[in-house]
């Protein structure tokens, strides 16, 4: 059975369980606190927590110009892994671009990362072009996109 989520859009007063689920999942390439009040600020309609038993345990962001968007980041609480959060968030995510008419969802995924992108493959993602030394590591990156309508 899959866990139910509350998916909301993201307060100020939630940076800080933000910032600890970024720490706990990306250790020192991590956002700051800094930038996902940015992020708020400038894409607030889509920066997305999803909350279950009124704890936060995952957020998503993505941001909009004119009718493209990009997910910018996502992570989830690893003590909450697998149970349905990144994809209560994506399809949250979903009914909100279409809503919003937006023709593509973008994407860079982590070359070496097959779970995400098994996972964003299963929602219809498709790669468009590798991306060398994307990463502040020198690590690959994977452009994908989905096609949400005309555009």
């Amino acid at each position: 059975m899959r866990v139910q989520y509350r998916i909301r859009k993201a307060a100020r007063s939630d940076l800080a369980r933000i910032q600890e689920i970024e720490d706990a999942s990306f250790g020192r390439e991590a956002y700051d606190c800094k930038l996902f009040a940015y992020y708020l600020n400038r894409c607030g309609q889509l920066f997305l927590v999803a909350e279950r038993r009124g704890r936060v345990c995952a957020y998503m962001i993505t941001c909009r110009q004119a009718l493209r968007a990009e997910l910018i980041s996502v992570a989830v609480d690893p003590a909450q892994r697998k149970a349905g959060a990144a994809s209560a968030l994506l399809e949250g995510t979903l009914r909100r671009l279409r809503r919003q008419r937006i023709a593509r969802w973008h994407l860079m995924v982590r070359l070496s990362n097959r779970a995400a992108l098994r996972f964003y493959e299963k929602y219809g993602f498709r790669p468009i072009r590798r991306v060398p030394g994307y990463y502040e590591d020198g690590g690959a990156g994977i452009m994908m996109s989905l096609r949400l309508g005309r555009g």
